[in-house]
C-alpha cells in the first residue's frame, strides 16, 4: 500500500502509454534505507516472484539510486532479462553474481552527487560499479545524461508529479532500451 515513488510514477506515466506491451511493478519496500539493505533485497526477489506468478515471461529490472543494488542482487532470477540502473549505488562490498551475463545499461546524471541532507550518488561512483560487473561479465552501456541531477521528478505537496528539467531525457533512454527488449 503507498504511493508509488515520484520517480517511478513519472517514468511509468511516461513510459506506458507508448509501450503498452509491458507491464511495471514497482517494489515498496517494507525498510527503505541501505541500512537493511537485505530487507531490501529479500522485497525485490518476493516482487520478482509476483510478477512472475502473474504471468511475466521475462522481467527488466529498473533501479533508481539504492534500487540499483537491489537490481543487481536480485538479478540472478531466471526470468530477469536485463538491468537498468539510474543513477545507480552499485556498492564494491555488495556481490552481484547474478549481474554475470545480463545486459546492464546504466544512465547518469552528470551533476549528480551527494549534497548534505539532499541524496545522491556521484557518476564516478556509479561508474566503477559498473566496470566492475562489465569485468565480472555483464555486458552494456554506461551513458551520462549532460546537466541532469539525481531526481528524475519531485512529488509536490499537493500530490502531484512535478519532473525536473532532464526528466524527459530519462524517459527517452529507458523507453530506448524497454523497447528493445
Amino acid at each position: 500500500p503507498g504511493t508509488w515513488s515520484a520517480n517511478v510514477e513519472y517514468l511509468v506515466r511516461a513510459l506506458a502509454p507508448t509501450l503498452p506491451h509491458i507491464g511495471f511493478a514497482e517494489v515498496r519496500y517494507r525498510v527503505r534505507s541501505w541500512k537493511q539493505l537485505d530487507w531490501c533485497i529479500d522485497d525485490g526477489s518476493s516482487a520478482i516472484d509476483t510478477v512472475v506468478s502473474a504471468g511475466a515471461r521475462n522481467v527488466v529490472l529498473l533501479g533508481y539510486s539504492m534500487g540499483g543494488a537491489v537490481a543487481g542482487a536480485i538479478a540472478g532470477h531466471p526470468r530477469v532479462e536485463r538491468v537498468i540502473g539510474l543513477a545507480p549505488w552499485l556498492p564494491e562490498r555488495l556481490p552481484m553474481p547474478g549481474m554475470r551475463g545480463r545486459r546492464f545499461d546504466v544512465f547518469h546524471g552528470s551533476l549528480d552527487r551527494y549534497l548534505p541532507g539532499i541524496p545522491g550518488v556521484s557518476p564516478t561512483s556509479s561508474r566503477a560499479g559498473y566496470e566492475r560487473l562489465i569485468r565480472e561479465g555483464a555486458t552494456g552501456s554506461y551513458t551520462l545524461i549532460p546537466g541532469a541531477i539525481h531526481a528524475i521528478a519531485f512529488r509536490a505537496p499537493w500530490g502531484g508529479i512535478v519532473p525536473v528539467p532532464h526528466a524527459p531525457r530519462w524517459a527517452k533512454h529507458v523507453r530506448g532500451v524497454l523497447a528493445s527488449a
